[in-house]
């Protein structure tokens, strides 16, 4: 077993490609375009979360609503990190409003029953689980460090769900 050395050659040459090497390079914009849809998905779920906390109302609503903001800020974590790694696959994140909610995979929900509320993170909270479970399986081997980043996020999303279901629960 060797490597490639023709790669390893081009490697040394294609400096402004950054962390873009040939062995990644054919699969950077599909998995950019990928990880621009959980992009969104993390922005429309900051800001379900953050209405969330500053609507929720009744008797078990402090708590409830405190942890909506941590999970508010836990995505916009996730955000930011994506953001991050589409530019260093030398592609550009998508921030702009315009058309947010169709690059979603998740909704936003404007509820104002805290019941609902729950119940309408919870589902984002299951939809981001199983996209990022489809991500992880389509990247593969193509980029490790894409995927390591994204079974990351995924074990935050699987807690964030878990701690959801718990107060549905209670």
């Amino acid at each position: 077993m060797e490597l490639d050395e023709g790669a390893l050659k081009q490697a040394r040459s294609d400096l402004s490609d950054g962390a873009v090497t040939p062995s990644s390079g054919q699969w950077a914009q599909p998995i950019v375009k990928l990880l621009n849809g959980a992009l969104a998905t993390e922005l429309v779920c900051v800001l379900r979360y953050k209405r969330h906390h500053f609507t929720a109302h009744g008797m078990s609503a402090p708590r409830i609503a405190e942890e909506f903001m941590v999970h508010a800020i836990a995505e916009a974590g996730h955000a930011d990190r994506l953001a991050e790694r589409i530019v260093q696959l030398g592609g550009a994140p998508d921030f702009s409003p315009e058309g947010l909610l169709a690059r979603s995979h998740a909704d936003y929900d404007d509820s104002t029953d805290l019941k609902a509320m729950v119940r309408a993170n919870l589902v984002a909270e299951r939809i981001a689980v199983e996209a990022y479970h489809q991500m992880i399986v389509l990247i593969g081997d193509k980029d490790p460090t894409t995927r390591r980043m994204l079974e990351d996020i995924l074990a935050d999303e699987e807690e964030h769900a878990d701690e959801l279901k718990d107060m549905l629960d209670a």
